[in-house]
């Protein structure tokens, strides 16, 4: 079992920019998208503070964030890479079959990676996910390199926003037609 807090604040930069730019879209009325807490058991805890010091994830979670998006269900979860090299371990088994379940629903999956040392952020298609995981899992390459990836699908900054993700659902959507 997995212990929470042992990774500690790993991600928080990333899904605090990824909460803002969902309160922006809230406000502007384009999308409502909430980050999906994981279930945990506290095991632990600090007396004089009441904070959690020790916990085990009560069931594997699914994805980081679901909603809808002017009526198109979509649902993704964030990821950070320090490198050029993104390792697969990175994502489970039951993540792709929830968002394989989720795309034959007629929602849109993907994955927004932060290429931290690049600053870039990256909208992984399930789709483009697929025969880098295909490939892993017939015993090749357990990770995917930065330039396998199609460079059309990185998130163009705006001033506005953190991160325009919708943007590249719109892009998806108009490819999938």
């Amino acid at each position: 079992m997995a212990t929470w807090g042992s990774r500690g604040l790993r991600g928080s930069v990333l899904e605090d920019m990824i909460n803002r730019t969902n309160e922006k879209y809230r406000e502007g009325a384009l999308a409502l998208v909430q980050k999906i807490p994981t279930p945990i058991t506290p095991i632990k805890m600090d007396k004089g503070t009441s904070q959690i010091t020790l916990a085990y994830f009560d069931q594997k979670s699914t994805v980081d964030y679901i909603g809808v998006a002017q009526g198109v269900p979509i649902c993704f979860d964030a990821k950070e890479c320090a490198t050029d090299t993104f390792s697969l371990q990175n994502i489970h088994d039951h993540q792709v079959k929830f968002m394989e379940d989720f795309e034959r629903q007629e929602g849109v999956a993907f994955f927004l990676i932060s290429y931290t040392k690049k600053d870039i952020y990256y909208y992984l298609r399930l789709s483009d996910l697929m025969p880098f995981w295909k490939r892993a899992h017939d015993g090749g390459r357990k990770s995917f390199r930065y330039d396998e990836l199609d460079q059309k699908w990185i998130i163009p900054k705006k001033r506005d926003l953190f991160i325009p993700y919708l943007d590249m659902v719109n892009q998806d959507l108009a490819q999938r037609q």
